[in-house]
């Protein structure tokens, strides 16, 4: 029979499993508010998603869309505009030497032809490598001035070519300049000035054909107007909308001009220009009614949520005092056999990975060999040298992969550990020796504190290094980088040595240290499998050593291994740990 009790002992294992008070009832009633709220609060959500989603696409079809291709269009067409008249004063440049443009008569003609075809073109002239004006063909008396000074000098010595922002300079009128540099064969160089008049700009903008409550205009980088705005300012007048600069590419955004109108902003920047096109466009009184509509939509669900979460955290409160009562009556499980009987599991999942894998390879250096003794054997064989190599690396590549299946066996327990007098010092460099590289490149701060009058002990060095390996590599990932990390040995109480591997990293949590040991519990989010620890475990235990931890959250965490100076009886005749 369903009864409100069962409920509980489901949520209790669905949620909880393997949990300890306080811990466990602060999951479990997170968990059963989270289920309790996603179950309630899905279908409003849907429909705000829902209602979310039909209005951006009415937005994006109705006004964003149509607005940024207008803009990108009318951009593309001023792109057009100002490559035109630069590719044609390059034509100038590369077509006539610097001698023939000298000639005032040769540069009139030109710049009447310029007129006549082009339009709006105003002047020409050249310009020496020391800025000084040389030759010069238009309507004003600017002969023998100097643009070493000017932006428009310095940026086409730098780039070849330059189109300027729109100013006044001596003719008192907008115009731009175009200019670009010429290379002559005998390693000088001169430039070639143009001026055009910015009454074209107004062409292309009125071809847009927007509504008279809409503005199209460009701006600089600077936020000045390049053009007139019939609401935003005159040209080289501080635009009073704040236009969004430094990209190429075309957005559409919403805001709130100086006074006070909702519009929809769509800026484009050139490519081949300091300029940004801008057309500002007010929001729609369709668009207005929506949102009154969709605030009053939030507030009927941000009131439902509150109802909601109200309800469930009452009711959930009540439901976990209880459990709390009734789980405070009985006993806990005994964790360490829980703890051994997750690494003998594990212990003999790596035996039968490693018996699997150990005939294969032994199968393939058997065919190594063989293919060995046949090239050895045939003498005239042209590529024997070449071959003999390459089965010698199969062969070393199968030993590695041994040693690695005999570590595997080794902590199943079901090789026998070699035994050997042993400096823990000397195994201590030799795992540091291969972080070391590591720790330079992230300026880790090293401390190595090593007793130079620690007497040997006799023990596996292969599994010692497994194991200091495991807590120094745990070491720097819990360390930021320009963190610090202390190793640091000395003589144990009796017999023996310790080993205490300490940073400063990000510590744990005592539910975390709780678990450290255990299989498949990892801290590094999804990136660990959780048995670095456990084996760690698995092996000091079979060498008679003892392993304890010392950390607090945001200080760091401290590791301290002692070793006895002979291990266990059993596990020096190879026998298997009880």
């Amino acid at each position: 029979m369903w009864t409100i009790r069962s409920f509980i002992d489901k949520i209790d294992d669905l949620f909880s499993r393997g949990a300890d008070s306080p811990g466990h009832y602060r999951n479990l009633t997170r968990n059963i508010i989270i289920t309790m709220l996603v179950v309630t609060i899905t279908p409003l959500t849907v429909m705000g998603i829902l209602n979310h989603f039909q209005y951006g696409r009415h937005l994006q079809n109705e006004l964003i869309t149509p607005l940024a291709n207008t803009v990108s269009k009318a951009k593309h067409s001023f792109e057009l505009f100002f490559e035109e008249r630069l590719s044609t004063v390059r034509f100038i440049a590369n077509a006539y030497d610097f001698e023939e443009l000298n000639d005032s008569r040769t540069l009139h003609h030109l710049l009447r032809i310029l007129k006549t075809e082009l339009g709006g073109f105003v002047d020409l002239a050249i310009i020496n490598a020391d800025g000084d004006l040389v030759s010069y063909a238009g309507p004003y008396n600017l002969a023998g001035k100097n643009y070493a000074s000017q932006r428009s000098f310095q940026e086409v010595l730098v780039k070849g070519s330059y189109i300027s922002n729109v100013f006044m300079g001596h003719r008192q009128l907008p115009h731009i300049v175009l200019a670009v540099q010429r290379y002559t064969d005998d390693g000088t160089n001169w430039i070639i000035r143009a001026t055009i008049d910015t009454e074209r700009f107004y062409t292309l903008l009125g071809s847009l054909r927007l509504s008279p409550q809409s503005d199209a205009f460009l701006v600089n980088s600077e936020g000045i107007m390049q053009t007139n705005s019939a609401l935003y300012g005159k040209t080289l007048k501080a635009c009073r909308l704040t236009i969004p600069t430094g990209t190429r590419s075309t957005f559409v955004s919403e805001t709130t001009d100086p006074d006070g109108r909702q519009i929809l902003l769509a800026c484009s920047g050139f490519n081949n220009a300091d300029y940004v096109l801008v057309i500002a466009k007010p929001r729609s009184v369709v668009l207005r009614s929506w949102y009154a509509l969709k605030s009053d939509a939030l507030l009927v669900y941000a009131l439902s949520l509150l109802v909601i979460i109200f309800m469930v955290v009452k009711m959930t409160g009540t439901l976990v005092r209880r459990i709390k009562e009734s789980d405070e009556r009985r006993e806990t499980a005994l964790t360490e056999l829980q703890h051994n009987q997750k690494l003998s599991s594990i212990g003999r999942l790596a035996a039968g990975v490693a018996h699997e894998i150990n005939n294969p390879l032994a199968i393939i250096n058997e065919k190594a060999g063989l293919m060995n003794d046949l090239v050895a054997a045939g003498e005239d064989f042209p590529h024997r040298k070449r071959l003999a190599e390459l089965t010698e690396a199969i062969i070393g590549s199968v030993s590695r992969c041994k040693t690695i299946t005999h570590r595997l066996l080794g902590f199943a327990r079901k090789l026998d550990t070699l035994m050997e007098p042993l400096s823990i010092n000397e195994i201590l460099k030799e795992v540091m020796g291969f972080l070391e590289r590591e720790a330079l490149y992230r300026q880790l701060d090293v401390s190595i504190d090593l007793d130079p009058s620690l007497a040997d002990i006799l023990s596996d060095r292969g599994q010692l290094q497994q194991v200091f390996l495991n807590l120094l590599t745990n070491a720097f990932a819990a360390v930021e980088d320009g963190g610090t990390v202390r190793l640091a040995s000395m003589p144990a109480q009796g017999k023996g040595v310790t080993v205490t591997v300490a940073d400063n990293g990000c510590g744990m949590t005592e539910d975390v240290a709780k678990r450290i040991f255990d299989p498949f519990f990892s801290t590094k989010k999804g990136n660990g499998t959780g048995l670095g620890l456990s084996i760690t475990y698995g092996i000091l235990k079979k060498l008679g050593g003892t392993i304890t931890l010392n950390t607090r959250q945001g200080e760091g965490t401290t590791f301290t291994v002692t070793l006895p100076d002979k291990p266990p009886a059993d596990t020096q005749k190879g026998g298997p740990t009880p």
